[in-house]
């Protein structure tokens, strides 16, 4: 991910223990839900890949390709198991990908040379222009923005301590916790898309 580390190393901590936690609960979860745990973990861990910072560790040229291929498929394989988010999360995580892969100039007209000497992907004021299709991470952005919303919202009930009828307190236990992990994940991915 290119941006501050101060931004990618809590990123990647973040995702990879949203990750962990998916993988090592799909054992415990229903066998219905065992996928979907599984498949949220393999992206929670993608994502930590991704949003490792590149001031750490120079990128390997193909990688961007590879997480495009990746991710791709990943999508296709949730979108043929009707899992809709998991195939939005899959096609971002393919699209930023790709971000990464072309320069801002082969995505549409703001990185072409108009005869001032601008360099590709530069603005007027010499900053370099976004990477990807700003409507498509526009319209992604608020995909995220409204999930991460309406799951917070979910979760706050779920989290809340309650009295059983006999008397002890229970609370919301690991099923929040795992819906917690959705609520990082998708507070990852508006990271990431801000950053690109």
């Amino acid at each position: 991910m290119h941006g501050p580390p101060w931004v990618g190393w809590p990123l990647v901590l973040l995702c990879a223990a949203a990750g962990a936690y998916c993988l090592v609960r799909s054992r415990t979860v229903p066998a219905a839900e065992r996928g979907a745990a599984r498949g949220e973990g393999l992206m929670a861990l993608g994502m930590a890949a991704m949003a490792w910072p590149a001031s750490a560790a120079a990128p390997l040229a193909w990688s961007p390709w590879l997480f495009t291929a990746v991710f791709g498929a990943a999508g296709l394989w949730a979108l043929a198991r009707r899992h809709l988010h998991h195939a939005v999360g899959a096609g971002a995580m393919a699209y930023m990908a790709l971000a990464m892969a072309l320069p801002a100039g082969q995505w549409g007209p703001a990185g072409h040379l108009d005869g001032t000497g601008r360099t590709a992907g530069m603005s007027p004021m010499g900053h370099p222009v976004p990477g990807g299709v700003p409507l498509l991470t526009g319209l992604l952005l608020l995909y995220f923005t409204v999930y991460v919303i309406a799951a917070g919202v979910r979760l706050a009930p779920a989290a809340a301590v309650t009295t059983a009828p006999d008397g002890p307190a229970a609370d919301g236990g690991p099923p929040g916790v795992l819906r917690a992990c959705r609520v990082a994940m998708g507070i990852g991915m508006l990271a990431m898309l801000l950053a690109l």
